[in-house]
């Protein structure tokens, strides 16, 4: 066995626990916790990364772990492959980031932040990695009730409403899941997505309703929780409503919906699948472009920028859905690239978000700097009288606060990546999916391929519209308005995010590369079945008895 194999159940049981030790330090023990969960999720991090360095150039699973060493497909199995690596990497960057930005203030606005911190990012990386319906249920429950309270954290009336919402419809969406799965253990006799692959070809013509009511059950849970429309209107409230480092983690938490959909749509439902081949595939090309258009709407008509962030997580949903439901997979090459650049942007806009709304209150109430007069160092804000001299008129050519200037080049550059536009990783992303479409391929784009092609681009439009609407609002218009505070733990992970997203941009090749063998290995399912029907138990040492 491989030690990537070994390493698997690491980013689960990592996350698990670590959430066990914070739970039992307490709440009198903050300053130990913020270092615990940090020293973990860096270990996480570093694992998420090496498990993706041996997944490159590979178009097949390059690990498959039995945790309770039964054979295939009766226990649990454990998967990685190019696309599960990349989500482990993007979850563990989500969660430092949001976890490094918490420490300035929100880490002590609520309890247990900690280890509801860790128990999300286990479910989250248990999601990816399973290769069975079962489990995945499992790890979607935990991700989810983990979200729950990190959605609440902090309090306040403004988030129980919004909340309220987000619980409601993933409760119902939980209940399908379970029903979807339940219909499909009936028709096939298995739960493990390699076996279910392998026997729906040969499920009786009189059980084919039966397998497509399941499919369908578990496409509607898993696209709620993508931002689906039209099952997407309690998103953009409710990622609002969250506070800044948690709606940064939710970023991953809503493609993790978008994942699952890939993952087996492109298993279970390929062209070799009969008379189920590409079942669905025209419901998630049109409801792709629909959430698309929805998102792109949405974004122009909002002010509040946590809003707008909902929104762009919405259109990127949609962007990532619609692509791969064409089936071609130079097209889904492009989505994935556009997937890992949109979830760095968006998690970076929303910690953005609550530093640059933060100036409201600075206008309310302006903090005060020394009586000396100094102007302000970083961090720090100017003081209302700080551009006057003795007869109150304006001081000409006064310097800009260093807060405020890093504060709008971070957001013009978080602009530049959210709404795809050049020369950063956003743009290439729906650069390499324009191409696609254009050169055309095995099956020819259609009328929705071009319609793909047109929101592209009229996407990329309003959201650079809405978001320098945002940048004069809040940083050209308002010159009367001093900028708050701005502490080193809350610029850095803004600045790795949005560090992340030029650095995928200047390695577009080679991430275009790794992204393109990943999208072969999806549209060619046979390899993935194989690779983990090979796995087998480890055998018992020579000698052994009962």
């Amino acid at each position: 066995m491989s030690a990537a194999a070994h390493l698997l159940a690491a980013p689960v049981l990592l996350p698990l626990a670590t959430a066990a030790l914070l739970l039992g330090l307490g709440e009198r023990w903050r300053d130990a916790k913020a270092g615990l969960n940090l020293a973990s999720l860096v270990a996480s991090l570093l694992v998420a990364g090496w498990l993706l360095a041996q997944a490159q150039g590979v178009r097949a699973p390059v690990a498959v772990y039995l945790p309770g060493n039964w054979p295939v497909p009766f226990g649990i199995v454990l998967v990685l492959d190019g696309l599960a690596a990349g989500m482990l990497v993007l979850a563990a960057c989500t969660a430092l980031a949001g976890l490094l930005f918490s420490l300035a203030r929100w880490h002590r606005a609520g309890v247990h932040f900690h280890p509801l911190l860790q128990l999300q990012l286990a479910g989250l990386n248990g999601a990816f990695l399973t290769g069975d319906l079962f489990n995945l249920f499992v790890f979607f429950e935990v991700l989810l009730a983990a979200s729950y309270g990190l959605l609440l954290h902090g309090g306040g009336s403004s988030r129980v409403r919004p909340g309220l919402h987000y619980i409601a419809v993933n409760v119902v969406a939980s209940f399908l899941f379970l029903i979807g799965v339940a219909l499909l253990y009936g028709v096939t006799g298995t739960l493990n997505m390699a076996d279910i692959a392998r026997k729906l070809p040969l499920v009786p013509v009189e059980d084919r309703g039966l397998l497509h009511a399941s499919a369908a059950l578990l496409a509607v849970a898993f696209l709620a929780k993508a931002g689906f429309w039209p099952l997407n209107f309690w998103l953009p409230a409710a990622y609002a409503a969250a506070s800044a480092p948690s709606a940064a983690v939710f970023t991953v938490l809503t493609k993790v919906g978008v994942y699952t959909v890939l993952r087996l749509w492109t298993l279970c439902f390929p062209a070799g699948a009969g008379f189920s081949a590409h079942f669905g595939g025209a419901l998630l090309v049109w409801g792709g472009l629909a959430t698309l258009a929805f998102g792109a709407l949405g974004m122009l008509r909002s002010h509040q920028l946590g809003r707008l962030a909902g929104y762009s997580v919405i259109a990127s949903s949609g962007t990532v859905v619609a692509a791969a439901g064409l089936g071609t997979p130079a097209l889904t090459a492009g989505a994935l690239f556009y997937l890992a650049s949109s979830t760095l942007g968006a998690a970076a806009l929303f910690l953005l978000a609550e530093l640059v709304e933060r100036r409201r209150q600075a206008e309310v109430d302006p903090p005060r700097v020394d009586a000396g007069g100094q102007l302000p160092r970083f961090g720090e804000a100017a003081p209302p009288d700080a551009n006057l001299d003795d007869s109150a008129a304006p001081v000409v050519g006064r310097p800009i606060p260093a807060s405020l200037a890093l504060l709008a080049a971070a957001f013009l550059l978080c602009a530049v990546v959210v709404a795809g536009m050049p020369p950063l990783s956003g743009f290439v992303g729906k650069l390499a999916m324009l191409h696609a479409i254009a050169q055309g391929g095995p099956r020819a784009p259609g009328l929705p391929g071009w319609l793909l092609f047109a929101l592209l681009i009229v996407s990329s439009l309003t959201g650079g519209i809405a978001l320098l609407r945002a940048f004069a609002t809040h940083f050209w218009a308002a010159n009367a308005r001093g900028p708050a505070a701005l502490r080193l733990t809350e610029a850095l992970p803004v600045a790795l995010l949005l560090a992340g997203c030029v650095a995928i941009a200047v390695s577009g090749e080679r991430v275009l590369a790794f992204t393109s063998d990943v999208a072969a290995s999806l549209h060619a399912p046979g390899r993935y079945v194989d690779t983990v029907f090979d796995a087998k138990p480890v055998p018992a040492p020579t000698g052994a008895g009962p």
